[in-house]
């Protein structure tokens, strides 16, 4: 009792709160392993059914092992049935431009918002906020009628278009980080004889690499995962979200080719995320700090 009187003197904690402290720290990553294996469990289901014949799938639970660890015969079948190869092209062409318009409209746009003093701005900001509450689903019968009577349906216009137009979010982290850029800068690129468009696109766009990571890291995944719109506007042509719903049909599904082929759409993304994931964290930090 000594020895621990004598430690908590030292560092100046009392009792009391060195077992709050223990608590705490118990508490958090013990909700952290919670949270680890909530992720992780589904995954290994899905792992384990891609490793299994058509009849194991059927006669076996969904954590019983696989008789054979090294049975691809899934991932075969999803690549080159599922037509995954052709799914991951379509759906790098939509991403890359889809970005680029992201970045190029959000920055113009919150440029203007935040540079800008003219009337019906704190209107526009109102509107914008009232746009993010309402769900895309109730839109969904006008949007379509907008991109048919356009003729873009059924190309990949119509998916680039849409991917563009509605990210208010980034247009939000982009003001957030460029109200942190000094106006001083404006002004002394104005006295040397520079337009609005020469700052936005040589001062004030290259201020803004680390929005510009964070917009493109978390609107690209979300762009790579979304099924619903490519699934409604483009039916001809599978993106790397909807080339595995070939393998369901109005008899059944093959389940283990699906999950062979989940495994194969998720594992980008998983690098992506690992790569880049301290790109995300310091982007949003320092959007919530400016």
């Amino acid at each position: 009792m000594s020895t621990l009187t004598a430690r908590d003197r030292r560092s100046g904690l009392t009792p009391g709160a060195r077992i709050r402290g223990l608590s705490a720290t118990t508490a958090k990553y013990l909700s952290l392993g919670i949270a680890v294996l909530v992720t992780l469990l589904p995954l290994s289901v899905v792992l384990i059914a891609s490793l299994k014949t058509s009849q194991e799938y059927g006669q076996t639970g969904p954590f019983d092992p696989p008789s054979n660890w090294l049975n691809f015969e899934n991932f075969v079948t999803a690549f080159t049935s599922g037509e995954m190869l052709e799914g991951f092209f379509n759906t790098l062409v939509v991403l890359v431009i889809s970005l680029i318009g992201t970045i190029l409209l959000g920055t113009m746009c919150a440029y203007a918002l935040d540079r800008f003093a003219f009337r019906g701005k704190k209107l526009i900001f109102g509107l914008f906020l009232v746009a993010t509450l309402i769900p895309s689903v109730t839109s969904q019968v006008a949007t379509f009628q907008l991109v048919n009577g356009l003729g873009l349906y059924d190309t990949k216009a119509a998916l680039i278009l849409l991917f563009m137009g509605t990210d208010i979010i980034a247009i939000y982290l982009f003001i957030q980080f460029m109200q942190a850029i000094p106006l001083s800068l404006d002004e002394a690129a104005m006295i040397d004889g520079a337009n609005r468009w020469t700052i936005y696109w040589r001062i004030i766009l290259p201020l803004l690499k680390p929005a510009i990571a964070t917009v493109v890291i978390i609107k690209g995944i979300a762009v790579y995962n979304e099924f619903y719109m490519p699934f409604l506007y483009l039916p001809s042509e599978g993106l790397i979200s909807t080339s595995l719903f070939r393998f369901k049909g109005p008899f059944g599904a093959q389940w283990e080719v699906i999950a062979a082929g989940t495994i194969l759409v998720i594992v980008p993304t998983i690098i992506a995320f690992v790569l880049l994931q301290r790109w995300i964290y310091k982007g949003l930090t320092s959007g919530a700090v400016k």
